[in-house]
């Protein structure tokens, strides 16, 4: 008990410590600008001498959403131009980077409220969903709950490179609840330590990130990089889909997310990674068991596990992973059996006037020691068009685990299709809200008897999103 509350008060400091530069400049006062020269006091170019160059205005902090890419010439809240935030595993913009060290399109949009304060650059986002679940069926169930995050990060040059800070929170364990909300056909972890969690969705720790990373440059378009957490996320799958622009309205989990991107919370990571150009190679040691069910504490790391991720951003509306990884006990109910897990993913993002559209597909594959190989495939995708926001996800996956646990347990395969749509009734510099519906069909193949065919469920949110 000793160790968690060390562990705990460090996560509160290293918090602190992003959080509070970020709460007192939001009260400094900006200095007002220097008059500028009357034209009368300039002097008057001669015939060898060309007109002196406008004077280059005094940089400012930003406030607002941020567009990394295409986004030049518009301004923030107090008319200064947007700029660029560099990223901190490399030398391109920050666009790029998505959760832990993950890569997301250079076109896609990285929104949230951005300043800086001498040679630290720091920004914060999140997130809060009201929600009124309803899931249809002789399994279903109903719940209102709220989803939300908060993330900070601070980032700034040392020594011949870059120091980047992250710390997010999330309040789901209060919110939420630990026995989850009712999702259909979901799987993984457990609510009491004792009985899996079936049908339901697991919340998300109160320490969902505290990490640091430390890159260097190599030549002039590469870079080499050290990122640690505790907890964090290694380099396996896909961008999770909290950070993905096409899975990040949904208020659903996907079903294939213990096949893509479970470990986005993991509680001791290390990875070290390459870059050049468009390409990142990048290994993992990490603790392969899952969050228990105290979701309100820090876990001691185990470093048992391992992953290997590429990518590749060929374009800037583009960007691909593959990855393999082996998982020592991830399961806390079946503490006998090792995972060996491999995704790959595609995602493409299209800015649009007023807007964005990405679509992502990803595959994953885990091959239980001892136990069956499982397949799943997911196709998502959001388009937001001013006020307007359309989003879909399509999946079909083999799961054992929706009758019991245990090398016997019958693998079926399960589709689910979900549509939904959000309308932005109020948007600000830096916030919007609005109110959403999401409709979603599951098809439970073989499972008749115990779902009732195929049941239909809906969500009804309210989102505000900073």
């Amino acid at each position: 008990m000793g160790r968690k509350t060390v562990y705990t008060g460090a996560a509160l400091a290293l918090w602190f410590s992003i959080a509070a530069p970020l709460a007192a400049q939001h009260q400094h006062e900006h200095q007002p600008p220097a008059p500028e020269t009357p034209p009368a006091q300039q002097p008057e170019p001669t015939e060898h001498q060309p007109p002196a160059a406008p004077a280059k205005p005094q940089e400012h902090e930003t406030h607002g959403m941020q567009g990394m890419e295409g986004m030049e010439g518009m301004e923030g809240t107090e008319g200064h131009a947007l700029h660029e935030m560099r990223g901190v595993l490399g030398p391109y913009a920050m666009s790029r980077e998505a959760s832990g060290t993950a890569w997301q399109p250079d076109s896609a949009p990285h929104a949230g409220y951005h300043l800086t304060r001498g040679s630290w650059e720091l920004m914060a986002h999140g997130f809060v969903n009201l929600i009124h679940d309803d899931q249809a069926g002789p399994r279903g169930d109903e719940k209102t709950f709220s989803e939300n995050m908060l993330m900070g990060m601070a980032s700034r040059p040392l020594g011949s490179g870059r120091l980047g800070l992250r710390a997010m929170l999330s309040a789901e364990p209060w919110t939420v609840g630990r026995n989850g909300y009712p999702l259909l056909l979901q799987t993984g972890e457990t609510a009491d330590g004792v009985t899996p969690l079936v049908d339901r969705q697991h919340p998300h720790d109160l320490f969902m990130e505290l990490a640091a990373t430390y890159s260097v440059p190599v030549g002039g378009d590469g870079s080499a990089f050290l990122y640690v957490g505790l907890p964090g996320e290694p380099a396996l799958g896909p961008a999770t889909f909290m950070h993905r622009f096409s899975g990040q309205e949904n208020p659903e989990a996907p079903l294939g997310h213990h096949w893509l991107d479970s470990t986005h919370i993991t509680y001791g990571v290390a990875t070290l990674g390459w870059i050049r150009g468009g390409v990142k190679l990048e290994g993992s040691v990490f603790t392969g068991r899952e969050p228990d069910q105290n979701r309100e504490g820090i876990e001691s790391p185990k470093m048992d596990s391992w992953s290997l991720r590429a990518s590749w951003n060929p374009a800037p509306d583009w960007s691909f992973q593959l990855s393999r990884g082996h998982l020592n006990s991830p399961e806390r109910l079946e503490p006998e059996t090792d995972v060996d897990r491999a995704t790959f993913s595609a995602i493409y993002n299209r800015p649009l006037a007023g807007g964005n559209w990405q679509t992502t597909f990803a595959w994953g594959r885990n091959r239980r020691d001892p136990g069956e190989t499982t397949d799943a495939f997911l196709l998502e995708s959001a388009a937001t068009c001013g006020r307007h926001t359309l989003l879909g996800r399509a999946e079909r996956l083999e799961n054992d685990e929706l009758l019991g646990h245990g090398g016997d347990s019958e693998v079926f395969t399960i589709g689910k299709i979900s549509l939904g749509y959000i309308y932005d009734v109020l948007t600000g510099e830096s916030w919007k809200g609005g109110v959403g519906l999401l409709g979603s069909l599951v098809r439970p193949d073989g499972l008749k008897e115990f779902y009732g065919g195929s049941p239909v469920s809906w969500m009804a949110f309210l989102r505000l999103r900073v």
